[in-house]
């Protein structure tokens, strides 16, 4: 282990490989102010990859194995640190130590600080915590995946081996200029290639250092959510009525209690108290322990619950009330179900009852909303073991074939030639006809009739609308001479004509961003106009099937305008899914960053109607040489 300045690290370090040391930690930054040409850092990188050494660092904090008894850190801990089954890994070494140090609810197997990752990276420490049988639950504390193959590697060996991860990834807010050019690339953004990777996998996403502690404690409890739904107990209406609220906003669903349920709830409650769930069974307090514990623990037993909360206040310097404690080492243990003791706010005080109850297997909770958090964690864990997989189609292999012929040449893809790409995935793709002069312009109304739409198809132009290089609704020849006559003057000849798809619809986008870290990135998004101001989308790694895409689809907030509403007839899902799955074979195909391969795709809108889907417009972007 190094902790040494920068100024003496190189010689220490040539020291360490002269005596054949195959693994070190580096707490240092390796930089010295400066420095030009070659730098310490990748010095000391390329020395440890020639001589087969394994580096923890640079700059970070080490790490602990607590189960074989391997502490290598820079700075002092709690003496009372114990194995546990958390793994931990984290870019930040102010998080390792807060974690660590400070919340004795987290027991953990092994703990990273993993700083720079100069040669092994969260996707190496991942791996190794899923070797060690201890390990229950990942937690990651992250600002990029240096490894994206190995990432998903290992996130995949998760999913197989059923142990969640919760991942804190910081960054999402983040513009990324390179995407810009298509709406795709503005709706997926910095942080869109992690969702769709989180997605795949089945990872937990949380949003606090708050968020990933209480997740973390309640997936170590062991105890894997029931079917159905939340159940919870109270000795406070108003805070009843805040828990209503929050699980609202949480995406928790209540259990819906049986008859039998509710009527022992309401034999047993103080006259006055609605037999519900969430419950409110303080009454008189006269009895109340065994009320609390009665009624709880047939709530436990239900078949439509989930998991359980008892959720009371701490008590004087954050004590847990042992009456409280008490109900979830009685009657309702015997359900094997998830319970958790959740405060509102824990206070100032502290209580030892706390870290108790937690490693008995009945977390302390000291939010509300962290709870939530966390209870939608563990159903949504327990949802992904029944997700249908469903099989993607096959890739069309002449489409393939012609298709990477195509794009060893770096001209620039039109419309036309973006639409025939699509059609030969069978995505289902309008009629159209380019053409350059009057009289040619005058043939394609013939052929395609009118209503039409009217394009400019000059080269370089991305986005037609914004240069009013679009015109709809052309209903006679009169008024297509006229549009014509004004585009070509202002845009330049080439036009594309197609017909107006009229009829009750909704407008839709498809996209494809190439990642540099994932490959390929399909979005599924309302489109139109309106694509990235209402940046509604959902993101995935391509390729999936139709009963993936419906599963996608359904995410959307907007999602039942494909209902139809207010007498509109809904609208052809199930020809959506089809095409989003055949957009997602063609994204992984032919989709990279490389040469030959295409960088972005935009498909909007594709237009859903109560019969089928149409793609009316298609942008795409060619991988360029990198420099």
């Amino acid at each position: 282990m190094f902790a040494l300045a920068d100024s003496r690290m190189e010689a220490s370090f040539d020291d360490a490989l002269r005596v054949g040391a195959k693994a070190a930690t580096i707490l240092s930054p390796l930089m010295i102010e400066g420095e030009t040409g070659s730098l310490l850092k990748d010095r000391v990188r390329d020395k440890a990859n020639a001589a087969g050494m394994v580096l923890c660092g640079a700059n970070c904090m080490g790490f602990y194995n607590f189960l074989d008894g391997v502490r290598l850190c820079g700075f002092e801990t709690r003496e009372n640190l114990r194995p546990g089954p958390i793994a931990l890994m984290t870019h930040s070494g102010s998080i390792f130590g807060a974690l660590i140090d400070c919340e004795e609810r987290l027991d953990f197997s092994i703990a990273v600080s993993s700083g720079q990752e100069l040669n092994v990276t969260l996707a190496d420490y991942i791996d190794y915590a899923l070797t060690r049988p201890e390990t229950r639950v990942i937690g990651l504390f992250m600002e990029a995946a240096r490894d994206g193959a190995g990432f998903r590697k290992a996130l995949a060996k998760a999913a197989a081996r059923n142990i969640p991860v919760v991942a804190l990834k910081v960054g999402r807010t983040g513009k990324s200029a390179e995407l810009a050019v298509s709406h795709s690339g503005a709706l997926v953004g910095d942080d869109g290639a992690y969702e769709a990777v989180f997605d795949a996998y089945g990872v937990h996403r949380v949003h606090s250092v708050e968020e990933l502690a209480f997740t973390l404690m309640m997936f170590a409890q062991g105890r894997e959510a029931a079917a159905g739904g939340l159940v919870s107990i109270h000795d406070s209406g108003g805070e009843r009525g805040l828990m209503l609220d929050l699980a609202d906003d949480a995406n928790v669903p209540f259990a819906e209690l049986a008859p039998e349920t509710l009527q022992m709830l309401a034999d047993t409650l103080d006259p006055g108290l609605p037999p519900v769930n969430p419950l409110d069974a303080w009454g008189t307090g006269h009895d109340y322990e065994r009320i609390f514990s009665d009624c709880f623990s047939a709530m436990m037993h239900d078949p439509a619950t989930a998991l359980g909360a008892v959720v009371v206040d701490r008590a004087m310097k954050g004590a847990v009330p042992y009456q409280y404690s008490n109900i979830l080492y009685g009657h309702a243990a015997e359900s094997g179900k998830p319970m958790f003791l959740v405060s509102n706010h824990q206070g100032s005080g502290e209580s030892t009852d706390a870290v108790r109850l937690t490693r008995d297997g009945y977390p302390v909770i000291d939010s509300v909303p962290g709870f939530l958090r966390g209870a939608r964690a563990l159903l949504d864990h327990r949802d992904r073991q029944s997700r249908p997989a469903g099989t993607p189609p096959q890739p069309p292999a002449r489409a393939v074939a012609d298709w990477t012929e195509r794009l060893k040449t770096p001209a620039p893809f039109d419309e036309a030639e973006g639409l025939a790409l699509l059609d030969s995935f069978s995505v289902p793709v309008v009629a159209s006809r380019k053409a350059r002069t009057v009289p040619e312009v005058l043939d394609a109304a013939s052929r395609l009739g009118y209503p039409l739409v009217l394009k400019t198809a000059m080269p370089g132009i991305a986005h037609k609308s914004d240069v009013g290089g679009v015109r709809v609704g052309i209903d006679n020849e009169a008024a297509l001479l006229d549009a014509y006559a004004d585009m070509s003057a202002r845009l330049g000849p080439l036009v594309l004509l197609a017909p107006m798809v009229g009829g009750p619809k909704v407008e839709m986008l498809l996209g494809m961003v190439a990642d540099a870290q994932f490959g390929p990135i399909v979005t599924i998004a309302m489109g139109g106009v309106h694509a990235e101001l209402l940046h509604d989308r959902v993101t995935a790694l391509p390729p999936f099937s139709s009963g993936e895409a419906l599963r996608l689809i359904g995410k959307l907030k907007l999602r039942k305008l494909l209902d139809g509403l207010r007498g509109e007839p809904a609208l052809d899902i199930a020809a959506l899914c089809e095409a989003a799955s055949n957009f997602s074979v063609l994204a992984a195909a032919l989709g990279g960053t490389g040469p030959g391969q295409i960088a972005a795709i935009d498909v909007n809108p594709v237009i859903v109607r109560p019969s089928g889907v149409v793609a009316v417009d298609a942008l795409v972007e060619i991988a360029r040489p990198s420099e």
